[in-house]
């Protein structure tokens, strides 16, 4: 996964996220809402038709008590548990 930082500031970071989709930025915006400390995590991704980029940006905004780059770091460690506990439970089911 290759990752370009587009904007960063103490309090909101623009990343572009390299050859991910909906379904991949969903689940992590969503990961990142569920932070205290996260005021607004949105992403883009303009059609390839449209001229403009195809890679999604995601952006993260806090509230100033966290780095928007921790909470993206805390937010990647919550989807990592989350499906490390359905992949055992899957297992089980089997």
């Amino acid at each position: 996964m290759e990752l370009r930082v587009t904007e960063r500031s103490e309090n909101e970071l623009s990343i572009e996220i390299v050859g991910e989709d909906h379904t991949f930025m969903n689940v992590l915006k969503g990961a990142l809402l569920e932070h205290d400390d996260v005021s607004a995590a949105t992403y883009d991704m303009n059609p390839e038709q449209s001229g403009g980029q195809t890679d999604p940006v995601l952006t993260i905004k806090t509230d100033g008590d966290v780095e928007p780059l921790d909470a993206l770091e805390d937010a990647a460690g919550d989807i990592r548990e989350k499906t490390s506990a359905f992949r055992e439970a899957f297992e089980a089911a089997a």
